[in-house]
């Protein structure tokens, strides 16, 4: 039985999503060593702000980042439970590492 992609909770969609650009899997690495703000990403990344934004967006709707804001700073950093979520999603398809066998289809052509 094929499930269908509504199914699938929107967190996992959108992290997989999140993960699928270089700029943001960069951000990510960086954000691994500590929290940043977005002056110091901008600057690493060598990105205006306008363009980091966008895919701090993404990343903090798929939930993989955490905000915080102090004074007129705005810090970033990872958010593991969402990492972990993604992680376990995986995780269940080691369940089915024996290949399955081939089916036929059974409408009529």
């Amino acid at each position: 039985m094929l499930t269908p992609s509504a199914a699938i909770p929107h967190l996992i969609v959108a992290g997989f999503h999140a993960l699928s650009d270089p700029i943001r899997i960069s951000v990510l690495e960086l954000l691994r060593q500590q929290e940043l703000c977005v002056c110091d990403l901008c600057d690493a990344l060598g990105v205006t702000q306008s363009k980091l934004s966008f895919h701090l967006k993404t990343l903090k709707e798929a939930g993989l980042v955490n905000s915080r804001q102090e004074g007129r700073w705005i810090y970033y950093s990872l958010n593991i439970s969402q990492f972990v979520a993604l992680e376990k999603y995986l995780a269940d398809y080691s369940r089915f590492s024996q290949i399955l066998p081939a089916r036929t289809c059974n409408k009529p052509s």
